[in-house]
């Protein structure tokens, strides 16, 4: 330690010019660090989805969601398994030990998933990964809505146009697109028009699947697209490219059926052929009206600020060539938050400095003194900010949280080292005593900084259990407490080698002011007398120390109730979930009232909704479960504006909601898999068992104090259709049960039997 305290002394003009090529090289590489909310607190995640369209949420369960869990279980390192299975959609989520490997994990489920895509019912799309997403994944929402365009007209554009331009921004994962009407040409059977002509539905289904360039009925010739070939003379070989006529669904609608001495009988003779979009499972309600909403999602790399500056570059490219189309960008805008956090952390900094210098100033009374304490304070947050660069660690919450801790620390380093310096020189001038700037200044800094060092490793040294914290806990505490310990290391360092540096420069110009602090003599006249007092009559002492520890011991119980405090976000979500079985024009409807209540709250400034289900969404729920977004001005006061929109939420009865923060939200996803603080699961094989003893604690749990909003998910009974062949009437009509199973779903929701191309889109 003398030998470095020494060297720094010799070298004090390099030292000093490290420090300033540190700061000016630091500023520049803090301005391109990633800036978050949190940490990465979410374990390695791998979610499975498989579509079937038609399928009701008990033939989900059973014909897809089973056989895959029994696939999946058993993978390496997988600690929990979660299935929902909703009408038309499996989602099984996969939850692996925190020192998984994200992408061992994926290739080791997409090996697993190799094994029984063959075994699943053919009607059901091969099951497929989503990609990886961050714990709090949605970057941005975007409501589209327009007074010129249909919805089905915006969705092309999305799809092909806004949302593969977006995928190409760094650190977006997914964008889902919920409204979507994907735009195509129907074949409207009229039943009526078969048995008139003849006809059997599945005599359609061919014939349209055979017209087209691309059928997808599998038993039929169309199936196969074929090539063009070519034709060849003798000095010239021509390549044959085929140009089907049928573009519109009047070309289709030309399609012959059969061939009869009467004439043909065409598609259009027995079904209407217009343009139209699939049955909906999911919507999305934008500003009180039809559009709609689209979710940009980051990689769990991905940083909040930069993947938004990306997106919304990439909306203004596009705005261009988009007239007629409202985008807003700022219905969930979380980067707001985020910059809101990092102008605030400014100010209070710039105010924290101009308080540190003037007490500085007052306590030590010298200019120069507090001059270094000034220049050794923010030295030793810009090094330690440093390293965390160079680790690729993205600044948040808890990294900030940790450095503001450390902060008593570092300024303790940066005082004690200066004040002993002082106080030792002015003996030393007060005594005349020959000895040499340098040597009371090396004499000084050693004098308290063994023990200020054994002080700093003991800090760091207590903060080590930390980092053995499992779970969410550790995820959330184990940066905070990495940032306060590399903190009190730099500062331990700056103080070793920069303070005693910059100490004997600025001291060794002009005369040592020799006088105390007068704030520090009147402090110190105040101490004596309190203290005397105390010694004298220590019982008024003891009395309030015994009060405080009383005081101590009546909150304690109170403290630790949540893991994290309300960050006050501007952006509110409500999850909007009716009964069971609600259709989605009822949903939509429920919205679309919400949107008009809310909209009136003084500083709501936009609205939008997506209900159901989306392609590739990680939002796995019927048409009954919405979620109403709104942004809030900065501008207007936030606890009355949240009593405001609790009111509102609070006058729709008859459905579940509540008011929260996506922050919140996302940290009880990861606990429990749900939105909801508390979560118990009951297993058993015998759902009417299941549904009494699911009864009865939401009755216990009613009885608790504090306990709200207590019910009961996924086990609700809902109303369906249930087609049941007679058998002995179907084979006078030489029909076999799935045949008519295929014609009534064929004719309710549909079938795709073809594709055909244009412009680069398939339709």
């Amino acid at each position: 330690m003398r030998w470095i305290v020494s060297q720094s002394l010799r070298f004090r003009f390099v030292v000093v010019a490290l420090s300033v090529t540190m700061m000016i090289f630091g500023f520049g590489q803090i301005q391109r660090t990633p800036v978050d909310v949190f940490p990465e607190f979410a374990p390695p995640r791998v979610e499975v989805q498989t579509m079937s369209f038609g399928l009701s949420a008990t033939e989900v369960e059973s014909l897809i969601t089973v056989p895959l869990e029994q696939v999946l279980a058993g993978l390496p390192g997988l600690k929990e398994m979660r299935s929902k299975s909703v009408v038309q959609l499996s989602s099984i989520e996969l939850i692996f030990e925190r020192d998984m490997d994200l992408f061992e994990a994926r290739q080791n489920v997409q090996e697993r998933l190799a094994t029984i895509t063959a075994t699943l019912p053919t009607w059901a799309s091969p099951p497929f990964i989503l990609q990886p997403l961050s714990a709090t994944s949605r970057a941005m929402k975007i409501g589209l809505s327009s007074d010129e365009m249909s919805v089905i007209d915006m969705s092309m554009l999305s799809y092909w146009k806004i949302r593969a331009r977006l995928l190409r921004v760094p650190g977006v994962a997914n964008v889902t697109i919920y409204g979507e009407r994907i735009r195509m040409t129907q074949v409207q059977v009229q039943p009526d028009k078969l048995v008139a002509n003849g006809v059997s539905l599945d005599k359609v289904m061919e014939v349209t699947s055979n017209a087209l360039a691309a059928g997808i009925l599998r038993y039929e010739p169309g199936h196969v697209m074929g090539t063009g070939g070519f034709v060849e003379s003798a000095n010239q070989r021509l390549q044959v490219e085929h140009v089907l006529p049928i573009l519109t669904p009047a070309d289709l609608g030309e399609a012959v059926v059969e061939q009869r001495a009467s004439g043909p009988v065409r598609l259009k003779d027995v079904a209407l052929l217009k343009e139209g979009a699939q049955p909906l499972f999911g919507d999305a309600v934008v500003n009180g009206g039809p559009g709609l909403m689209m979710i940009v999602e980051k990689l769990p790399w991905g940083n909040t600020l930069d993947v938004t500056r990306g997106v919304e570059e990439a909306i203004d490219e596009l705005r261009p060539g988009l007239p007629g189309m409202e985008i807003d960008t700022t219905i969930f805008r979380p980067a707001s938050y985020v910059q809101t956090s990092i102008d605030n952390l400014k100010g209070s900094l710039l105010g924290g400095s101009i308080l540190v210098l003037l007490v500085l100033l007052l306590f030590l009374f010298d200019w120069r003194s507090a001059l270094i304490s000034v220049i050794a304070i923010p030295l030793s947050l810009m090094a330690a900010m440093m390293v965390l660069a160079w680790r690729g660690t993205t600044i948040n919450t808890m990294i900030l949280a940790g450095l503001v801790i450390a902060l008593g620390a570092i300024v303790d380093d940066a005082i004690v080292d200066i004040e002993n310096i002082i106080r030792r020189m002015r003996l030393a001038r007060m005594s005349g005593s020959p000895q040499s700037t340098a040597s009371i200044i090396l004499e000084a800094s050693l004098e308290v900084r063994g023990a200020v060092v054994y002080a700093s490793l003991i800090e760091a040294l207590a903060l080590l259990p930390i980092f053995f914290l499992q779970g969410l806990t550790g995820a959330f505490f184990r940066p905070l407490a990495f940032s306060y310990a590399l903190a009190v290391l730099v500062s331990m360092s700056v103080a070793l080698v920069v303070t005693p540096a910059l100490s004997l420069i600025l001291l060794s110009i002009g005369e040592l002011n020799h006088r105390t602090s007068p704030v520090v003599e009147v402090l110190q006249r105040w101490y004596a007398r309190a203290l005397t007092a105390m010694v004298r009559r220590p019982a008024p002492g003891m009395l309030g120390v015994a009060a405080i520890v009383g005081m101590g011991a009546f909150i304690v119980p109170g403290l630790g109730q949540e893991l994290l405090p309300d960050f006050k976000e501007r952006d509110f979500l409500m999850h909007w979930v009716t009964k069971p079985g609600t259709s989605i024009g009822e949903e939509v409807r429920v919205t679309e009232a919400a949107y008009r209540d809310l909209i009136k709250i003084p500083g709501v400034r936009n609205f939008g909704a997506h209900i159901g289900q989306a392609m590739q969404a990680d939002e796995v729920y019927g048409v009954d479960f919405g979620e109403n977004w709104i942004s809030v001005d900065p501008s207007v006061d936030y606890d009355r504006t949240v009593a405001d929109i609790q009111d509102v939420v609070d006058r729709y009865p008859g459905l579940r909601r509540d008011v929260q923060t996506y922050l919140k939200e996302r940290t009880r996803e990861v606990l429990a898999g749900s939105s909801h603080p508390i979560v118990i699961r009951l297993y058993g094989d015998d759902i009417e068992k299941l549904n009494e003893t699911a009864d009865e604690l939401v009755g216990l749990l009613g009885s608790i104090d504090g306990v709200v909003e207590e019910h009961k998910e996924l086990v609700t009974k809902m109303t369906q259709l249930q087609v049941e062949v007679d058998l002995a009437r179907a084979q006078q009509y030489g029909l076999k049960p799935g045949d008519v199973r295929r014609a009534a779903s064929t004719m309710i929701s549909g079938e795709e039997v073809g594709d055909f191309f244009v412009g680069g889109q398939a339709f």
